[in-house]
Parts: structure tokens; sequence; C-alpha cells
């Protein structure tokens, strides 16, 4: 399929800068809506970027129509803030396992098929939208059929991603078939030779596409995972603190998925060095995963104690916010693979707006921001004794105040979503701004 294109409805600040077309925010909405066909491989609500992207089109005049699963038998249609919502409809005939199983984002899902299509249609979109890998051959045959472009938000490397759940054994019953590393490969090999336009959360995955699989540079823009600038008054302003030097436990916390591949292992053995060295740093992990009880189970065969080490679990968006910025340290253990070399956590973000000092693997992205910021400290990946050594520093030095204003000062700066949702709009409207609703 060619790439469409069309002109601009809004005139935006800024121009060109490196390989991937940058803008600065929009100054208006669009003069000529683009009707979006948005394809979700989960249930909805909620995912923070699924509907930060959504909201702003819709908000910025571009109407915003969203299919996605429906296990939980939420209403077939239901009009949100960001989107007018379209689910599946339950084969309650075959009982509640079996269509939960039907209705899983398999790259060629006939039930997703049939519901994209009919949304499409009935709805006149001129562009499809598909979220991540897995339904994205799904949007390129819905397109077609359609003769709309198909722009693919791709957030994660999902080879990489599936090879990580291989390598450290976290594959589950069916995962040969339909997580198979190969297959995820050649499917992603597929849908890049058909795929309009991709959105990529950090330049490094652009990188990756370039150089693996021959996307060209103007098919690619970066659509960061960054918080809005209102995210900066969510959270108070920190006094600088009156002596630099320590005197309390260092507060860390890390908020996230809990799996091997996100190195939270390194980050308890770390802590519990520190312990052993009168280095007092009080850790909570927020989140569930598969790995969540052997990460407690090692809490407690170090001899954490319970006034140190903290296991939260799952806590919605807003209190999770809210323990995060009651905190010193964020932590990005993330293990510098493949996978985490080409995306970035949104967490990193979350920790800068909030004025925590940032300790971050080597992990590409991650460390990049960080750096360059100058939001904290970069250890080695999968190294606990390094780890220890950072954050023995940031508790001896003190630093972690003036690191965590660095961090908001790079959100003010750079890392904030006015700067991504430019991007966005300005992508939408070229790849989708030539079509005619009812195409």
């Amino acid at each position: 399929m060619p790439l469409h294109s069309g002109a601009f409805s809004c005139s935006r600040r800024g121009g060109p800068s490196g390989p991937w077309r940058r803008t600065e925010p929009s100054s208006c909405s669009a003069e000529t809506p683009v009707r979006i066909l948005k394809i979700v491989d989960g249930e909805y609500p909620w995912d923070v970027r699924v509907e930060k992207v959504a909201l702003s089109l819709n908000r910025n005049g571009h109407p915003v129509h969203m299919v996605a699963r429906n296990r939980d038998r939420r209403p077939l249609r239901e009009e949100l803030p960001e989107a007018v919502m379209h689910r599946m409809t339950p084969w309650r005939w075959l009982g509640s396992t079996l269509d939960a199983a039907s209705q899983f984002p398999a790259f060629m899902n006939p039930r997703w098929i049939r519901l994209a299509q009919r949304v499409g249609r009935r709805e006149r979109a001129q562009v499809v939208l598909v979220r991540d890998l897995p339904l994205a051959p799904t949007a390129i045959w819905v397109g077609r059929r359609l003769g709309l472009p198909v722009i693919l938000d791709m957030a994660e490397n999902y080879p990489a991603m599936m090879r990580d759940l291989w390598l450290t054994d976290s594959t589950r019953f069916g995962d040969a078939l339909i997580r198979n590393p190969r297959a995820v490969e050649a499917v992603e090999r597929w849908t890049m030779a058909r795929i309009d336009h991709t959105l990529v959360v950090v330049e490094e995955s652009g990188e990756r596409l370039q150089a693996e699989l021959g996307v060209p540079p103007e098919r690619i823009t970066v659509v960061g995972n960054t918080p809005s600038l209102g995210r900066l008054g969510d959270f108070a302003e920190r006094p600088a603190p009156l002596v630099a030097k320590p005197s309390h436990p260092l507060k860390a916390v890390y908020l996230g998925l809990m799996e091997e591949a996100r190195g939270v292992r390194s980050v308890i053995e770390a802590v519990a060095r520190l312990r052993d060295r009168e280095v007092p740093v009080d850790l909570t992990l927020i989140g569930d995963g598969r790995a969540r009880t052997d990460f407690e189970a090692l809490g407690a065969e170090l001899g954490l104690p319970e006034a140190r080490f903290r296991s939260l679990g799952f806590i919605p968006y807003r209190e999770a916010l809210r323990i995060v910025g009651e905190s010193e340290v964020g932590l990005i253990p993330h293990l510098a693979n493949e996978s985490w070399n080409t995306t970035i956590p949104n967490k990193l973000f979350d920790y800068m707006a909030a004025g925590l000092a940032v300790v971050s693997s080597d992990a590409r992205p991650a460390a990049r921001v960080v750096r360059e910021t100058g939001a904290g400290l970069v250890f080695r990946s999968g190294d606990a004794e390094d780890l220890a050594r950072v954050l023995e520093e940031v508790w001896r030095e003190g630093s972690a105040w003036t690191m965590g204003q660095a961090g908001r000062a790079g959100i003010r700066d750079r890392y904030h979503w006015e700067r991504d949702e430019a991007r966005l709009l300005e992508t939408v409207e070229r790849v989708g701004g030539g079509m005619t609703a009812g195409n």
C-alpha cells in the first residue's frame, strides 16, 4: 500500500529535526477531521498510552472509534471522552472460557477482522490506527478491504519481548504457537513491508526498523510515552534539604510489572547488600506479574524486614503515583537486552515529573534520557553490586533532590506529551488526510 498524504489542517510551529519529523505543540484543532478506526489488542479501559493517543486525537477534531476485546462483557457500545467504544459481542452460548479464548488477539483472528471491518465501514473511517504487532495483520487486511491507510503504534519490540519470555522461562501453555519468537519475527517482517506508517516510542526503535527491516525513515515518527505538562502540577514541589548528608533511610520505589527481564531481582539483592553495609534503604515495589511471588520469596530469603521491603501488588494508577510522589529515588532496573534497548518504560517520565532521582540500568533509551537531563545515575544492567554502589552514592551525597529537580526541568523543557502530541497529529493528518470518509 502506498503512503497516503494530504494537506495539514493546522499550522504548527517547528520543523524537521533528525531522521524523523518533529514539531512543536499544535495551536488549533483540525479544520478537516480525520475519522479514525483504532484497534487495541486488549480490554479497554484502561491503558495509559491508548487513552493518551485517543484523547489527543479526539479533542483536536479527529473522531476515534475504538474496537476492543470484551471478556468482561461490558457494553458493546460506549461513549468515552477519548473515543466511542465498539466491543466484541460475547458468544454466550460458547461459555465464558471458550468465548474469552476465541477473542484472543491472534494475528488473523476472524472475530477481530469482522468487528474492525464492520465498525470501520459503518463509521466511515479514513485511517486505521492499530496498537502493537499482534493485530497489525488484521489492521492491514481491514485497511485493504476498506481502501484505508494503516498506522502501527509500536510501543514494544515484540520479537525481542517474546524472546525474553522464553529465555526467562516465563511462557505458558500454548505459547509455542502464538508467542513463538520466530513466528513473531516473520509476522513483523510481513507487517513492516506493508504498513503505511509506524509510530515508535524512542529513536532507538526507529533505528532498529531501518537497520533490520529496511523501513524508510519518512515512514517512521517518534511519539514518546511522555506525561503532559500538567503532570508536574500533580506533585508538590520538593523543598531543598536543609542538610545534604544522609539522616534517614533512602526511600526507593519500583513501579511496573514484576518480571525477570525488568531486573527487579537485582534491586532486591542490592538492597540486601546495602543493609549489610548499614546503608538504610526503604524499598517499595508496586505492581503485579509472573515473578511477583518469586521476588517476595527472595526478599524473605535475604532477610529483608517488612519495615524495609514492601511489595504492594497492583494498585490503581493514581494511587500508585501518590506513593511514587512520597519516594526519593525511582528505579529503572530493566535488563539491557534487545527489548529494553529499543523501548522505554513510562515510569521513567513519571519519576522525573514527581521530582525523584532516577537510578537506571544502562538500557540505551532510559540511560540516554537520564544522562542527557541529569535526572539521575546509571548502573550496569543486572549487576546488583553496581546498583548498590549507585544507591549508596545517592544516599551519602544527599543528591536525590538536585537530580529530581533536573528531571522536572527535563519534563518542562522536552519530555512532555504536548510535543509528542504534535507529532501524532501531524502524522495522522498527513497519512489519513487525503482519504475521503466512506471509502
